[in-house]
C-alpha cells in the first residue's frame, strides 16, 4: 500500500497527523483529521481506522509525557485507571466486531453538542480545580471504563467525554483534566490498537510515518495548552465538540 502513494499523498499524511496530534493534545479530536486523510489516500475505512490507532498512540503518548513532566498528572498513581481504560476498550472493539454502531451515529451529536454547551456557558470553567462528586476510587472504577469501551467500539468525541467526566465528576482545572484526558486516552488507544494489530488491518509504515508527525505535533499543542491554560482549551473544545457533532450527522 504504501509503495502506491505518491510523495504528495505521503506529505500531506504526514501534515495531518501533526495537525491532529496539536489538536488532539489540547481538545482531542485528532482523528477528525487523520481518519479523512486516510480514506482519501485509498485505505480501506477498516485500515484507515487500525492505522489511525498506531499513529494516534504517538501523540497521545507525547501529550502523556508533556503534561508528566510538568507535574500536571502523576503516571504511576493514574496506572489503575489506564489499566481500566485500557480493559474496557478491549472489550469495546471485540464488541463492535458484533454489534452495529449505527444507533450511536443518532446518539452522539446531541450529546456532543450539550458537552459544547456545557464547556462554553458554565461559569466558573478555568484552571482551578473544585469540589469532586465522585471519590478517586469510584471515579476510575464507574467511570473510566465506560469511555474506554466507547473508545472501543466507536470512538469520536472520546477526549471530550473524559474531559467532561474531569472536570463535572472529579472536579478537575481545565489543564489538569486536559493531563489526565491524555493518559486515559493513551491507554484507550493501546487496547483498541493491539484488536486491530491482531486482526491485521494495519498499514505499519503509513502509520509509522504519520506517528513520528503526530508526535511532535502533540508537543507543540500540549506545550500551548499548558502556557494559555483555560484560555485555548476551552474554545477549542468547544469547537472540536461542535465539528464533530456537525461531521458525524452529515455522514
Amino acid at each position: 500500500m504504501f509503495s502506491d502513494l505518491s510523495l504528495e499523498i505521503v506529505l500531506l499524511l504526514a501534515l495531518a497527523a501533526f495537525l491532529a496530534g496539536f489538536i488532539d493534545s489540547i481538545a482531542g479530536g485528532g482523528g477528525l483529521i487523520t481518519v479523512p486523510a486516510l480514506l482519501l489516500a485509498g485505505l480501506a475505512p477498516v485500515q484507515a481506522l487500525g492505522t489511525n490507532k498506531l499513529q494516534s498512540l504517538f501523540g497521545s503518548a507525547s501529550a502523556t509525557m508533556t503534561y508528566a513532566a510538568k507535574g500536571l498528572v502523576d503516571i504511576r498513581k493514574q496506572l489503575p485507571s489506564a489499566a481500566l481504560s485500557l480493559i474496557g476498550s478491549v472489550a469495546g472493539a471485540v464488541l463492535a466486531t458484533i454489534l452495529p454502531g449505527a444507533w450511536l451515529n443518532a446518539v452522539l451529536p446531541p450529546l456532543l453538542v450539550a458537552i459544547a454547551l456545557y464547556f462554553a456557558f458554565k461559569p466558573n470553567m478555568d484552571d482551578v480545580d473544585r469540589a469532586e462528586r465522585l471519590s478517586p476510587f469510584l471515579f476510575g472504577l464507574l467511570v473510566v471504563p465506560v469511555i474506554g469501551f466507547y473508545d472501543g467500539i466507536f470512538g469520536p468525541g472520546t477526549g471530550s467525554f473524559f474531559m467532561l467526566a474531569f472536570v463535572s465528576l472529579a472536579g478537575y482545572g481545565v489543564l489538569k483534566a486536559t493531563a489526565h484526558t491524555k493518559l486515559l486516552n493513551f491507554s484507550s488507544n493501546i487496547g483498541a490498537f493491539a484488536f486491530f494489530a491482531y486482526a491485521g488491518v494495519i498499514s505499519w509504515q503509513i502509520g509509522l510515518i504519520m506517528g513520528v508527525c503526530q508526535f511532535f505535533g502533540a508537543r507543540v499543542g500540549a506545550t500551548l495548552a499548558m502556557k494559555n491554560g483555560a484560555r485555548l482549551i476551552k474554545p477549542l473544545l468547544v469547537v472540536t465538540c461542535v465539528v464533530l457533532a456537525i461531521k458525524l450527522v452529515l455522514d
